[in-house]
C-alpha cells in the first residue's frame, strides 16, 4: 500500500521547515561569532536579515505541513513552495551579498521577498476558504 501523498508532502515540509529553522540556528550562531568581526556593519544587518527572515518561514513551513496534514490544504502547499522558493532566493542572496561583497546579489532578494509575499498570502486567503 502507498503511502498518502498529502501525508508525505506534509512530512516534507515539516522537514524542510526543520532544515530551515536548524541551519538559521546554525548561520545566525556564525554570523554572531565568526562574522561580526569581520563584516562591516552594513553586511552584517543584511547576513541578520536574511537569517531572521529563514528562521520566521521555516516556522511557517512546519504550519503549512500540519494544515496539509490536518486539513488537506492545497493552499497550504502552495504556500509552502513559496515559502521555501522565498527563503532560498531571499537569505539566500543576502548571506552572498555579505559573504562575499558582491551587491550583484541583492538584486536577487526583492523576487524572494515577493515569494514569501505570496505564501503568505496564499495561506491566509487558503484558510479563510478552507483549504
Amino acid at each position: 500500500m502507498s503511502p498518502d501523498p498529502a501525508s508525505a508532502r506534509a512530512r516534507g515540509f515539516a522537514a524542510a521547515g526543520a532544515l530551515f529553522a536548524f541551519t538559521g540556528v546554525a548561520a545566525g550562531a556564525f554570523g554572531a561569532h565568526a562574522l561580526r568581526a569581520t563584516l562591516p556593519p552594513a553586511l552584517l544587518q543584511a547576513f541578520e536579515t536574511g537569517v531572521r527572515y529563514q528562521l520566521i518561514h521555516a516556522l511557517a513551513l512546519l504550519a503549512c505541513g500540519w494544515a496539509i496534514d490536518r486539513f488537506g490544504s492545497r493552499a497550504a502547499e502552495t504556500a509552502g513552495a513559496l515559502f521555501v522558493t522565498g527563503i532560498v532566493l531571499f537569505s539566500g542572496s543576502l548571506y552572498a551579498l555579505a559573504l562575499t561583497g558582491r551587491s550583484a546579489f541583492g538584486i536577487v532578494a526583492p523576487f524572494g521577498g515577493l515569494a514569501l509575499l505570496a505564501g503568505w498570502l496564499v495561506l491566509g486567503i487558503g484558510f479563510l476558504r478552507g483549504g
